[in-house]
C-alpha cells in the first residue's frame, strides 16, 4: 500500500456492516497514513455482522448529518446484506455518495454495497463488479458487470467479496493518489 499521509477517507456504514469489509479497509488505510472516519446515521457505535452472527462494534467518528464530501478524498462503502440495504433508503447517505461522485473523487464499494451506487445513480455505463447475487441489479441499473476480483472505472472501485479486500484496498490507495478523475461524467 502506498503512503496516504495527508489523505482523508470516509467509510459510510450503519449497523449490520460486514465486519471484515469495514475493518480491513479501515485498518489498511490508517496503516498507510490516511485519516479515516467512520460516518454513520447513528452516533456512538455501530455493530458489525461477522459472516453468520453479530460481530464487534466500531466507534462512529462523525454523524452522517455532519459529513461532507468536501472534507474527504474518497468514500468506502462496506457491504454485507444489511448495511447497504439500510443505507440505500437514507436520503443523506445517497446525497453524500452522489457528492463524492460529482466532485470526481474516489468511490469504492464492496460486496452488496453497489446497491448504494445503484441508488445514487452512478453505475450506468460503468464497469462494475459485486457479490454475484446482485449481478442482475447492477445490470438492470445499466452497469457493465464483470466477474472480477476488483474492477476500476475512472475512480469507481468495486470488489466482489471479503477475500478480495487486499486488492480492493490497494486500488483505493492507487486511485486516491491519482487525484480527481476529471474524464468521467457526473
Amino acid at each position: 500500500m502506498q503512503n496516504l499521509t495527508g489523505k482523508n477517507i470516509a467509510i459510510l456504514a450503519t449497523n449490520g456492516f460486514e465486519q471484515s469489509e469495514l475493518e480491513v479497509p479501515l485498518n489498511t488505510l490508517r496503516d498507510a497514513g490516511a485519516t479515516v472516519h467512520v460516518i454513520s446515521p447513528e452516533t456512538g457505535e455501530i455493530k458489525g455482522w461477522d459472516k453468520t452472527d453479530w460481530g464487534d462494534s466500531v466507534p462512529v467518528d462523525k454523524a452522517l448529518s455532519n459529513a461532507s464530501a468536501d472534507d474527504y478524498d474518497a468514500i468506502v462503502l462496506p457491504g454485507g446484506q444489511i448495511n447497504p440495504d439500510l443505507l440505500r433508503v437514507e436520503p443523506k447517505a445517497i446525497e453524500l455518495i452522489k457528492a463524492f461522485w460529482e466532485q470526481k473523487k474516489v468511490v469504492a464499494a464492496v460486496c452488496h454495497a453497489p446497491w448504494l451506487l445503484i441508488e445514487a445513480g452512478v453505475v450506468s455505463g460503468r464497469k462494475v463488479t459485486s457479490y454475484p447475487s446482485i449481478k442482475t441489479d447492477v445490470i438492470n441499473a445499466g452497469g457493465l458487470w464483470e466477474d472480477s476480483e476488483v474492477v476500476v472505472d475512472k475512480g469507481l472501485i468495486t470488489s466482489r467479496k471479503p477475500d478480495d479486500l487486499p486488492a480492493f484496498c490497494d486500488k483505493i490507495g492507487e486511485e486516491i493518489l491519482e487525484g480527481k478523475h476529471e474524464s468521467r461524467a457526473a
